[in-house]
């Protein structure tokens, strides 16, 4: 007996070695953890529970045969986070390359299919040098099985991607299909094809960190959704996520002990939007202030920094915040941040956490680039997100909110259950001086400028929206904290269903 048990314990340590103390030295040397040390760090000590340790590939071309490691290059199993279950897959680089084959394929299916049975989050950590070339068509085939338990899973259980090392071809198709991505600077990249094969077909002469680092998926493509220092932080921050988010969609986000008063008065943001109309402020201080002690987790923050996305806590309970930004491009809506809020806003309505949405916008941004590129579609993607989520919506109105855009950002007309004026909004169809010069037309500009003044002061208000009951409440912006708080907490069992269909045509 004893003879068995320790066979056991030595397969084990070899399983545990990947491929051995040399590779595990030089994916240290490269400032990387390995597969086993990033579950380590992300789950709860003593949390993980292992699968497919012994798994091994079966390939038996190019003399695969004589090489068939413990665990195929992958470290799959569930474990907690705070101690909330979720399922993890993290890919080893020191065994093939990380690079996926039909067994390795099979193994992240395999917890896939349980985290769906059992309604609990997936974190993949990728580190991989792509699909297995000894194997063929039989390691394509593997990641078509992965991908449509990506599509399976969305909206039914949070998927969170880590990129800890190289993604690329049609390993990146995986990660881009989940709900967030997270990529460490200098040591990942992601892209469909590599540098050289983008010389040879378009001689363009360009890095892997150029064409496919976090820095281009965070600041230009906005694939990825954070970028952080190295792997320990990155870890730290999907803990965060986590505890934002439900397991699956059939439960509620976690509420959380909070010290923070949800009456709190804050008598700064009563000087918080300026005496000139045209001067930006910074939104951030709002949503700091309205969060239970501050606390901000950003979504996206570098890309698209007209519109903030990210998630905050009122009175425990998780909360997305969609806000425009008037320090960027005066608050515009265009195509980036109009993508970027539509595909978080249904993040948000998928996983029944509730939007507070956060206004001064002073219209689309204009121009034959936005128009070319399809703004119109674009900006009908967060029309149509916000349109369909069911989740409570609350809206405060801080400056301006004209035209079309007013109706986009969570209007009464969307079924906004709370929509609050701040006394310095303007709920208008657009700027006075703009209004004035299309109504009184071929007037001189003294007469203009005298019209404009009376526009202003009939229109560049929050009342004519209060009178028609678009605005459900003028108030005061030191009180927004408590306003809000109580009208999450009135929404807490609010139920509200779409009609029945197979699935909407959001204009893609």
């Amino acid at each position: 007996m004893k003879d068995i048990l320790q066979e056991l314990e030595d397969r084990r340590n070899v399983a545990r070695m990947g491929g051995g103390e040399r590779r595990v030295a030089a994916q240290h040397a490269k400032g990387k953890l390995t597969a086993r040390e990033r579950i380590e760090l992300l789950l709860d000590e003593g949390s993980f529970e292992e699968f497919d340790m012994f798994v091994a590939h079966r390939c038996t071309d190019f003399g695969m045969e004589k090489d068939r490691p413990a665990g195929d290059g992958v470290v799959t199993g569930w474990g907690t986070v705070n101690g909330r279950m979720v399922y993890v897959f993290s890919q080893d680089f020191t065994v093939f390359g990380g690079s996926l084959s039909e067994t390795h394929a099979q193994k992240i299916c395999k917890i896939m299919d349980m985290a769906l049975q059992n309604g609990a989050p997936v974190i993949g950590m990728n580190d991989s040098g792509g699909a297995r070339i000894q194997e063929g068509v039989a390691s394509l085939a593997g990641y078509a099985e992965v991908f449509q338990r990506n599509i399976m899973a969305s909206g039914v259980v949070p998927q969170i991607s880590l990129i800890m090392g190289p993604c690329a071809g049609g390993a990146v198709y995986s990660p881009a299909m989940t709900d967030f991505i997270f990529m460490v600077k200098d040591s990942s990249y992601m892209f469909v094809t590599g540098p050289d094969v983008v010389k040879t077909v378009t001689n363009e002469v360009v890095t892997a960190e150029e064409l496919g680092g976090a820095v281009t998926h965070t600041k230009k493509s906005s694939v990825a959704d954070g970028a952080y220092e190295n792997d320990v932080e990155a870890l730290a921050e999907t803990r965060r996520l986590i505890d934002f988010l439900p397991l699956s969609n059939r439960e509620k986000a976690p509420t959380r002990p909070f010290f923070d008063d949800p009456a709190r008065i804050e008598e700064s943001l009563d000087t918080l939007i300026p005496d000139n109309p045209n001067q930006p402020y910074d939104m951030k201080e709002l949503i700091l202030k309205l969060a239970d002690e501050g606390d901000f987790f950003e979504i996206q923050r570098d890309y698209a920094g007209n519109i903030i996305t990210g998630f905050i806590r009122i009175e425990g309970q998780s909360v997305g915040v969609v806000a425009n930004q008037p320090m960027v491009l005066a608050g515009c809506l265009d195509i980036d941040s109009s993508r970027k809020a539509a595909r978080f806003v249904r993040f948000c309505d998928a996983f029944e956490i509730p939007i507070l949405t956060l206004v001064d916008v002073p219209g689309f941004l204009p121009g034959t680039s936005q128009e070319y590129g399809g703004v119109i579609k674009h900006g009908a993607k967060l029309l149509f997100a916000y349109g369909e989520a069911t989740v409570p919506k609350v809206t405060v109105i801080t400056r301006k909110a004209y035209g079309g855009a007013y109706d986009v950002m969570a209007s009464k007309h969307l079924r906004g259950d709370f929509n609050y004026a701040w006394p310095t909004a303007e709920i208008a169809v657009m700027g006075a001086k703009g209004a004035t010069e299309i109504i009184y037309r071929g007037r001189t500009a003294e007469e203009i400028a005298e019209r404009t003044k009376e526009y202003e002061d009939r229109f560049a208000n929050p009342f004519v929206a209060a009178e028609k009951g678009f605005v459900d409440e003028v108030i005061m912006p030191h009180s927004t904290r408590r306003r809000v708080a109580r009208a999450f907490a009135s929404l807490r069992s609010k139920k509200l269903t779409n009609p029945w269909k197979k699935h909407d045509n959001i204009p893609l």
